[in-house]
């Protein structure tokens, strides 16, 4: 019944963010909000939706393990599977600024995971915490990448489209609520499940967070950066893919340590060190080959790196 009602919160979690997005980004439409604004911020945050909603029950549960697995696990995935695929299906060439600022930013928000969680190590503390003022350190960042994001996006002279809905207001708002409430729902859902899958099977939240949960939580990622690719927009799929990373960790991860501190045990640095293995490979392959471009045999490392990663999660089931 657990894996059926895990089932069941995915798709009420997609179906949510997918309403939320289609009810927001129309109605903001009518207010004369440029789409280039809608596409950063409505869309941007529909495709983080999921990860936020399942972030926030969490903290509330105080569920820190399904916290911290959600939001980095699904930044392993992100990376290793969903650029490997896309890299196979068409070399990814990398635009300046995401090849200087947005690439480096993704990085750096490993490496200052790293730092923050290591309270032991680095302030002789009793246990490895990412605090409430950690949180509000990351928030910080996130405003700053978004304000610089803004910016560039309304200086340059892009007319990109993100497929904004055209419906009345009373239709758009009871396309919010109902996105609102089926992220709650579904959310609710796959956390309760989930950690009712980990009980029943005697293995950790962890191992459930960053294999069932980061994946079905990355679902709409993969599919708009495959669209994406199969349309040539190679621009939009590895964009989405760097931009939700930064989301992820100084949005969501944020929001979830103010909420509630973020306890992190050891055998989460693993997972911790793995995401910065794999921006850094990530930053690594844009300067390696022709120009700046991750090319198919890329793609494969990435692809046999993830495999390697679920391997050893899986022989390692009982950390």
């Amino acid at each position: 019944m657990d894996y059926l009602l895990l089932i069941i919160g995915f798709a009420v979690l997609i179906f949510g963010a997918s309403k939320l997005v289609d009810g927001s980004s129309s109605l903001a439409a009518k207010f004369g909000i440029p789409n280039i604004v809608i596409g950063l911020t409505i869309v941007a945050f529909g495709t983080s939706a999921p990860e936020l909603f399942i972030n926030i029950i969490a903290s509330v549960n105080n569920n820190t393990q399904m916290v911290l697995g959600n939001v980095i696990g699904s930044n392993i995935f992100n990376v290793l599977l969903i650029l490997g695929i896309c890299a196979l299906i068409n070399p990814l060439t990398v635009k300046r600024n995401t090849t200087w600022l947005e690439i480096p930013l993704a990085l750096l928000a490993g490496l200052l995971v790293l730092i923050i969680s290591n309270d032991i190590f680095l302030d002789k503390g009793e246990a490895n915490v990412i605090s409430r003022i950690d949180g509000i350190i990351l928030l910080c960042f996130f405003i700053i990448f978004h304000v610089y994001s803004m910016e560039v996006a309304k200086s340059g002279t892009s007319d990109e489209e993100f497929g904004t809905k055209d419906y009345s207001k009373l239709k758009s708002v009871l396309f919010i609520l109902a996105g609102l409430a089926g992220l709650v729902i579904g959310g609710e859902l796959i956390v309760s499940s989930a950690v009712s899958i980990a009980k029943n099977l005697g293995i950790s939240e962890r191992i459930i967070a960053l294999t069932i949960v980061s994946t079905g939580t990355s679902l709409p990622e993969l599919a708009t950066s495959v669209v994406a690719v199969k349309k040539k927009n190679v621009d939009i799929a590895l964009g989405n893919i760097v931009g939700s990373n930064i989301y992820n960790i100084f949005f969501i991860l944020g929001i979830s340590a103010f909420i509630n501190p973020v306890y992190v045990e050891d055998s989460n640095h693993t997972e911790i060190y793995i995401n910065i293995f794999a921006n850094f490979l990530l930053f690594l392959f844009v300067f390696s080959g022709r120009g700046r471009s991750i090319e198919r045999w890329e793609g494969i490392i990435f692809l046999a790196s993830y495999l390697v990663y679920i391997l050893f999660l899986i022989f390692n089931v009982g950390l």
